[in-house]
């Protein structure tokens, strides 16, 4: 990375590391992904059964158990606590950026490897999503992982060398599997096939090392799909059908979004390079043929052709999905910032400028609205969490906008040693700070997005023998906070499939409710607000212990 040397690389890496885990435990965790993904190891670890995972005690198939073994795994080593909870993400998102380092290095130079991870490590939806207890940054690694290996299997000329690169590939490849299902291995396949349609090139079919590579790849995953399937029949459906072929082709999950829904998600979450990110894809795209200079350029597979291919099938495929969320692009990131480090080195200082100017007018307009944050706001509770909120997003925004002209005004003077390094740090740190300081200040709008000061509350009256009711209602993170499950009433939602398989764990309706309350010897129930008139009119034997504008918590009196 220009003239930097080793001491001074590693010192970088170390200061990096320290803020990347800095915040861990700082937040509360939010409903509704990190209390279901926080809580569905706890329960693996009190029932012992490490092969059924289950939520709020009912069985769970939308996922694969990787990242749920990690987390219990962490959970029996240092405790249940919100770090543990979000270790493996964050461990996945620091290990890919060392990953693109370590790949890039071999295929394009040390100097475009570290301004690759330097660019991934501080991209905006990358360095957000490495902070949050979701499964995208897990299988967005091991997803890296699998193409990366092949890249630098493909380019090998050595056959024991493209052999063990290729088992890692494969092995990568099924870790993926087991950490969000079928994609892991359906669009890196789906992608190899483009390329080599694209190249017309059949021999990466030679090098593929099928039957050891495919022998690693079943060792690895279909141990846990036996054992699940022996143990619940009827989860070759739900995962393998309605979980991966309806989700990908329906509107029934609600996250139905128009075809251009990701155009902005991309821009955005490639902050502050988003720049960068349109002149490296315009350049490999449209300009020169990619690989004309590369390292590896005389061998016949085309690394930089292929990442460019991985990164537009993955942007085509989720934008034609009847599913979206803005995590669904996360795997693009790593190769992205691949081809824009290998850009950036070629790249003169002025152009870079060019780049990166239009996000200052960016910035300066966030920081501008930033104190106005509260008129987002619907409900009173809403207007004092988003006014704390504005605080750190002024403080957030800021240090952005003077990354940004640090930036500029390095990028300037010709006076400055390595300008287009220092710049590239610069910016970088500054916004990966900056993002830090933004997704740590969320953690004023807990009160109306977690759980834990109800926990907080009513902890002293929560038993393990006595039941627990949630009444039209199941806050994701209250689980994990009190430790115990509880019996729905009136609600399925997403553990419909679990309530199908065991309904006598669930309550169809308040009437049924009412009898099952009145012979309690003692019980607990949480309800929205305007759900808990209706038990004032059926007269139940119910003590407020907690009470907020939006749950009522009752017990027997």
């Amino acid at each position: 990375m220009g003239r930097i040397s080793n001491k001074q690389i590693w010192l970088l890496v170390i200061v990096f590391a320290v803020i990347w885990f800095s915040n861990l435990e700082y937040r509360k965790l939010i409903k509704p992904d990190e209390g279901r993904y926080a809580e569905i190891p706890r329960e693996m670890v009190v029932s012992g059964d490490w092969v059924t995972p289950r939520l709020n005690d009912l069985k769970y198939f939308e996922k694969p158990p990787l990242q749920y073994w990690a987390t219990a795994a962490a959970y029996t080593v240092f405790g249940e606590h919100q770090w543990t909870s979000r270790l493996w993400t964050g461990l996945t998102g620091f290990a890919g950026i060392l990953l693109v380092w370590f790949a890039g290095t071999r295929l394009f130079g040390r100097e475009a490897a570290g301004y690759a991870a330097t660019l991934l490590g501080s991209s905006f939806l990358y360095a957000a999503m490495g902070h949050l207890n979701t499964l995208d940054m897990g299988v967005t690694f091991f997803i890296t992982l699998g193409i990366l290996a092949l890249l630098l299997a493909q380019t090998q000329t050595d056959n024991k060398k493209q052999r063990n690169w290729m088992l890692l590939a494969w092995a990568g490849m099924a870790l993926a599997v087991l950490s969000k299902g079928l994609m892991g291995l359906v669009l890196p396949g789906a992608a190899l096939f483009i390329y080599m349609v694209v190249q017309r090139d059949l021999s990466v079919l030679r090098r593929m090392h099928w039957l050891p590579g495919l022998t690693v790849f079943f060792l690895i995953t279909a141990p846990w799909f036996y054992l699940v399937m022996k143990a619940n029949p009827e989860f070759f459906e739900r995962f393998f059908i309605y979980e991966h072929y309806t989700r990908f082709t329906t509107k029934q999950h609600g996250r139905y979004q128009p075809w251009h829904y990701f155009i902005p998600i991309l821009l955005a979450g490639m902050l502050p390079w988003a720049g960068l990110m349109l002149d490296t894809l315009w350049k490999y795209a449209f300009g020169r043929k990619p690989g004309r200079d590369s390292k590896l350029s005389g061998n016949a597979f085309n690394a930089e052709r292929f990442l460019l291919i991985w990164i537009v099938f993955v942007f085509v495929f989720f934008s034609m999905s009847g599913s979206k969320l803005p995590s669904y692009l996360l795997p693009m990131f790593p190769s992205l910032a691949l081809l824009m480090g290998k850009r950036l080195v070629d790249m003169h200082p002025r152009r870079l400028f060019w780049a990166i100017s239009p996000i200052l007018p960016l910035a300066l307009l966030a920081l501008a609205f930033a104190p106005f944050t509260a008129r987002l706001a619907d409900t009173p509770l809403e207007t004092q969490v988003y006014g704390e909120y504005a605080y750190w997003l002024v403080a957030a925004f800021l240090l952005w906008v003077l990354g940004v002209i640090g930036a500029l005004i390095l990028l300037r003077r010709s006076s400055v040693k390595e300008p287009k390094l220092v710049a590239v740090l610069v910016l970088a740190f500054s916004f990966l700070i900056a993002s830090q300081l933004g997704t740590s200040g969320y953690n004023t709008i807990a009160k109306e997005r977690s759980s834990y000061f109800i926990a907080d509350a009513i902890r002293p009256y929560v038993k393990a023998d006595v039941p627990f009711y949630s009444i039209a209602t199941y806050d994701q993170t209250l689980p994990f906070y009190l430790k115990h499950t509880f019996i729905l009433v009136q609600y399925q939602d997403e553990m419909d499939f679990g309530i199908k398989q065991e309904p006598e764990r669930w309550i169809p309706d308040i009437a049924a409710f009412a009898k099952v309350w009145q012979a309690q010897p003692a019980a607990l129930a949480i309800t929205p607000v305007d759900i808990f008139p209706q038990f004032k009119q059926l007269n139940l034997d119910m003590k407020i212990i907690y009470e907020d504008t939006l749950y009522v918590v009752v017990s027997k009196p």
